[in-house]
């Protein structure tokens, strides 16, 4: 955990969220600002600062965020699509250090998608 990190302060519950998902390696949250019908965030609880600092080791965690996010996406109806993105970098539009999916659907996707 990162003391200055939001998310991290989310995952301990030190900021109380509703929480769509939550487990001991994964949770997930309803974006503020949704970009679609459906926007959730799905993020480990341990903090990684984004996609690029993932080593071969992070295998599991990654399976348990891509699976949390299809269980998600099913429990929202979501079978005609849907689409993860991973910010990562200012430039890549990263907002919050610790890395995190974007679970989007509920409308038709376009490509390409910046």
């Amino acid at each position: 955990m990162s003391a200055d990190c939001l998310f991290c302060r989310m995952a301990s519950g030190e900021i109380p969220v509703p929480k769509v998902h939550e487990d001991d390696l994964v949770f997930a949250i309803r974006d503020i600002n949704p970009q679609a019908p459906t926007h959730v965030l799905v993020m480990p609880v341990a903090h990684v600062p984004s996609a690029a600092a993932l080593t071969d080791a992070d295998g599991p965690l990654l399976a348990r965020l891509f699976s949390v996010a299809a269980r998600i996406a099913a429990g929202d109806g979501l079978e005609a699509g849907w689409r993860l993105v991973s910010n990562v970098g200012p430039d890549g539009g990263q907002t919050v250090p610790h890395l995190h999916l974007h679970l989007l659907g509920g409308r038709s996707m376009h490509w390409p998608p910046g």
